[in-house]
């Protein structure tokens, strides 16, 4: 999922002024399906009807979409296509298209589940795996379901960085650019600010000393300011990377399996760091929405959530076995002792929201 596009927020927003409205002027209406009250099997004879989905920000190469799509093809036979784009740009489009809808379902951060839904543009569908998702993974009525958690972690390109950070503590004390990405779009790079917080002190409720330590960074001349994609990876343009750690694990395995001489290791904060999830959102205007319904209910069905965990995710439902080889491919647990979950989602929320401005202000002024 590439969180970095540049000028696509703005040029969507402009677009909910012309596509805000029916041919008559009238208020466009969403979908009107109610998809709670279907039963799955319904659900499934409706999608195989429409045949095809469309999704936003859902790549192959993130927490093993490519292998989730290919399955439900191959077990519903829909189609399906993806737009990469960030979580605020998802809801962006979303909102713009309106009637004009040509996506059907996201996945965004899960701070960004609840702005979808203040939004108006979700549609409510809980899967017949409710009861196994935790009440902070999920609202009321499904219009937004966390599907699996991630834990901000390094990816060191230990080629060019000869002792890998352990700690953000590690990272200050370091003489390599640390790149974190686009603060002001993407769930990754604000929950890396937020894990620099809880690693000096703070946390959802107070962001101040991860803006600090950013701002140290970027007083140093050490915060790298381009994209924090697999090509830059690749290239070995990126010495120390903040990532989702399912991100970073994808990323290592893919550029060292084609290029022996690559070396990475990715490392979990020991000093701080935060445990969030992303969710799946179902456009209240879906062209597909019976398609999108079905491809939720088997993201979190137990083929569903052992795809993600061949991704590096990390399962919602706790009761789905991972097989041993899938298992081994996850950081080992006792290394994720410093890490914590949200715990005021509201105020996370709000300081989310602000997070970009505030990042320009107090970070960016200091770019050397």
């Amino acid at each position: 999922m590439n969180h970095l596009k540049k000028g696509l927020v703005s040029t969507l927003l402009a677009g909910v002024l012309l596509a805000g409205c029916g041919a008559k002027g009238e208020a466009v209406q969403p979908t009107q399906v109610d998809l709670n009250a279907l039963t799955t099997q319904e659900i499934e004879t409706k999608a195989k009807e429409e045949g095809k989905i469309q999704s936003v920000g859902m790549p192959d190469t993130w927490a093993n979409w490519g292998e989730t799509w290919a399955e439900i093809e191959k077990k519903h036979g829909l189609t399906q296509a993806d737009t990469d784009m960030s979580s605020a740009e998802e809801i962006a489009l979303f909102e713009a298209e309106k009637e004009n809808a040509t996506k059907d379902i996201g996945d965004v951060g899960q701070s960004f589940g609840p702005i979808a839904e203040d939004k108006g543009v979700t549609l409510p569908y809980k899967t017949s795996y409710w009861d196994e998702i935790p009440a902070w993974a999920k609202d009321d009525d499904g219009d937004w379901i966390v599907g699996y958690t991630g834990t901000i972690s390094f990816i060191t390109n230990t080629n060019a960085v000869k002792e890998a950070p352990t700690s953000f503590a590690d990272i200050l004390k370091g003489d390599y650019k640390v790149s974190i990405g686009d603060v002001n779009a993407a769930t990754q790079a604000q929950n890396g600010v937020l894990a620099a917080a809880i690693a000096n002190g703070g946390d959802e409720t107070n962001l101040e000393p991860g803006i600090a330590f950013f701002a140290e960074l970027a007083s140093q001349g050490r915060l790298d300011m381009g994209d924090t994609d697999l090509a830059r990876l690749e290239a070995g343009e990126i010495e120390v990377g903040i990532y989702w750690d399912f991100n970073a694990l994808n990323y290592a395995d893919s550029i060292e399996a084609s290029n022996p001489d690559a070396a990475f290791l990715v490392t979990i904060p020991q000093d701080g760091t935060v445990q969030s999830g992303y969710a799946t959102i179902i456009n209240a205007y879906a062209p597909h929405p019976h398609a999108a319904a079905l491809a939720r209910e088997y993201i979190l069905s137990d083929e569903g959530q052992i795809n993600l965990a061949k991704g590096y995710a990390r399962p919602i439902r706790e009761s789905v076995k991972l097989p041993a080889d899938v298992q081994e491919k996850l950081i080992v647990t006792d290394q994720y002792g410093a890490a914590q979950s949200i715990k005021d989602t509201t105020a996370w929320d709000k300081a989310a929201a602000t997070l970009g401005q505030t990042w320009q202000e107090d970070v960016l002024t200091k770019v050397k």
